[in-house]
């Protein structure tokens, strides 16, 4: 399977090879927003849940923020990844992007109608690596690392993502971004 010449860092996604058997990462997008000595982290953008953030979330108020399945490690927790620089204890993952902050300040803004409900994804648990274990899977071939695009993140429909994310990077991805789900079928 192909790689690509970039390598993992806060903004990047890692796109799935096609072929990927795993059923929490097949033909999924990550958006990384941690990489470091200790590990990875971030979270799948292409798995949309039927569900609203006043649902999940006792108190928040009904806007419409998309909430996502981030990955299979702690599916209790929530994160969110945004647009909001004033945001207190925010993360910035790269120019404009920011990953937490604080929650109870984030509630109020969308209450106040200070935020867009599009620049908050919401995401139930994440995609997280300890150390040297996403390294290992990009030697194996399992990921294709993609450069930053902040704008496959907010989008409005995230259905098609690694398949518009794979014909951004050249011919030879466009080429396996096409590929059939099940070889078999074809």
């Amino acid at each position: 399977m192909l790689t690509s010449s970039y390598k993992p860092e806060p903004g990047r996604f890692l796109v799935s090879e096609p072929f990927m058997h795993d059923y929490n990462f097949k033909r999924t997008v990550v958006l990384l927003v941690e990489h470091n000595d200790q590990g990875s982290l971030g979270f799948v953008m292409n798995r949309q849940l039927n569900v609203a953030i006043d649902e999940v979330v006792k108190g928040m108020p009904a806007i419409g923020s998309a909430v996502f399945m981030g990955g299979p490690v702690e599916q209790e927790t929530l994160q969110y990844v945004h647009r909001i620089a004033n945001l207190p204890k925010a993360k910035e993952v790269y120019n404009g992007v920011f990953w937490g902050g604080d929650f109870m300040q984030l509630r109020q803004m969308m209450t106040m109608g200070e935020v867009s409900p599009a620049d908050v994804l919401f995401f139930v648990g994440y995609s997280g690596w300890g150390p040297n274990q996403l390294e290992k899977e990009l030697d194996q071939k399992s990921w294709i690392v993609a450069p930053q695009a902040p704008e496959f993140i907010f989008q409005d429909d995230y259905s098609d993502m690694w398949r518009q994310v794979l014909q951004t990077m050249g011919t030879k991805y466009k080429i396996i971004s096409n590929y059939p789900v099940d070889p078999r079928l074809n």
